[in-house]
């Protein structure tokens, strides 16, 4: 039964996020579309960096899916995902300055620039662009499901009619505002989510009489919902550590949190985001995660975990409340996609036609109608993908997120600091870590108890460096230097 004191509010936050997508439509420069639609002519300060760099990477997983391992696995899944805490710190740190300098050097709009300008190899472009638009399909795919779950849960709207809803404003917000669009709706997002965190878990303690009574409940359950290891005894070492590579280490590699590192304004930026995205993010992983483990303690019998944050909204806080605090999912899940929408774009625009049709490079009308169609077009396909969804989206999107480490995690971050890169190096340690995770991952093997990231991770590093024996020497990252004297 749909709930129209929850849904009211959400409308009129869809409407303030189409209005910021329409301003950011004004905003765009004539003469420069590229790079203002896709990096937004890179003019990012720290605040905005920052919240864009943590609403990108707190997705659904975040808000939905580690929530509900959280309420499956108890509180030491709540530790675990604290795990996270330095991936802003890492992606900025490692990539940051030298990565924003050297895109500037060789007009990079996309990675897949990045790449080329790198290794001067078409061959790795095309390798890069297939891959990452294969695993974005199924990282959006999770985000699509767990927007509709959301409505579906918490405003009372059937599955596929809150799919509709949700898939078809995410396409036409992107598609119309860019790259501007994506952050500065990332900014008010961040904020709303860190609002609607912090009161959903206070409702949750209030409404499970407390903290201590909230973890006796749990002991009550199953002892283990409240031991390190966690129920089922998951949490293992070789788990553990597996999942920091693949959710804080490897978010390096992410391209979509790549090109975040290059759309920046200046130096001052990139250390004041340092400081702002850890601290957000620590809120965010510590509030979500622990309001899904005690959420337990008020609703011990659902059948889906996922289900457990919209349906705690909708039973621990006031209906209008409720409606005002489910734009926190909801934004989180928002901004993540349109990350990923317009990374996709970019990618079959800018690397793939512009790669064969060069001379279209002139026509910035036709790139206009190309990129925004594309956009639209693929945000409307992931309707098709998600209308039949899994369980638990948790693990659909650690899947989607270990292949894209795989493929882009070394020839990144080694054509950065390895000046002898070439691109038989990068281009072997591609297609070794796809292939490798692939396997490992669809025979769900488990060498040493490990998840095939490692494995993965470990194959490709090493096929870099038997690769980068054959062809020339790479091109030079001298411009590294040209930092220190700005």
């Amino acid at each position: 039964m749909m709930q129209t004191d929850v849904i009211l509010p959400l409308v009129g936050y869809l409407l303030l996020v189409f209005g910021l997508s329409v301003y950011a439509y004004r905003r765009r420069q004539k003469g420069n579309f590229l790079n203002d639609y896709f990096i937004g002519d890179r003019s990012m300060g720290g605040f905005v960096l920052a919240m864009t760099l943590t609403a990108t990477y707190i997705s659904a997983s975040s808000f939905i899916g580690g929530p509900g391992a959280a309420y499956k696995y108890g509180l030491g899944w709540v530790l675990l995902a604290m795990i996270q805490l330095p991936a802003v710190w890492l992606s900025l740190g490692i990539l940051g300055k030298k990565f924003a300098i050297l895109a500037r050097k060789y007009n990079a709009v996309t990675l897949n620039d990045m790449l080329y300008a790198r290794y001067k190899s078409r061959l790795l472009v095309w390798v890069a662009s297939l891959s990452l638009l294969v695993a974005f399909i199924g990282a959006m795919t999770v985000q699509f499901i767990g927007g509709a779950r959301l409505l579906e849960t918490a405003a009372g709207i059937p599955y596929d009619t809150g799919l509709l809803i949700f898939g078809v404003s995410i396409a036409l917000y992107t598609s119309v505002g860019g790259f501007r669009a994506s952050v500065l709706n990332d900014a008010m997002q961040g904020l709303v989510m860190l609002l609607g965190t912090i009161i959903l878990l206070a409702g949750v303690i209030h409404a499970a009489g407390g903290l201590h009574a909230a973890v006796d409940t749990l002991k009550n359950i199953d002892p283990k919902l409240v031991a390190p290891e966690g129920a089922d005894d998951i949490l293992s070492a070789p788990f553990m550590a597996s999942f920091w590579v693949l959710v804080c280490f490897g978010v390096i590699g992410l391209p979509h949190t790549a090109v975040r590192c290059i759309s920046y304004k200046d130096s001052k930026a990139v250390h004041r985001a340092i400081i702002i995205g850890t601290i957000v993010v620590a809120i965010l992983m510590f509030g979500m995660h622990l309001a899904g483990a005690l959420g337990r303690a008020v609703l011990p019998d659902l059948k889906v975990p996922d289900l457990v944050i919209p349906t705690l909204m909708v039973k621990v806080l006031p209906p209008f409340a409720a409606g005002i605090f489910l734009a926190a999912p909801m934004a989180a899940i928002m901004s993540t996609i349109n990350a990923q929408l317009l990374q996709s774009s970019a990618t079959i625009v800018k690397d793939l036609y512009l790669g064969m049709q060069p001379h279209a490079l002139k026509n910035e009308k036709r790139l206009a109608r190309m990129s925004s169609l594309s956009t639209l077009i693929l945000g409307l396909l992931l309707l098709l993908a998600a209308w039949r969804p899994p369980e638990m989206i948790i693990w659909l999107n650690l899947l989607a997120f270990g292949g894209l480490e795989a493929v882009f995690l070394w020839p990144l971050v080694l054509g950065l600091y390895w000046e002898r890169a070439n691109a038989h190096g990068a281009l072997s340690s591609m297609v070794a870590g796809a292939v490798c995770y692939t396997v490992l991952a669809t025979a769900d093997w488990h060498i040493f108890g490990l998840h095939p990231i490692i494995p993965s991770l470990l194959i490709s590093l090493a096929a870099f460096w038997i690769g980068n024996f054959f062809g020339e020497r790479g091109a030079s990252t001298s411009a590294a230097t040209e930092l220190n004297s700005k």
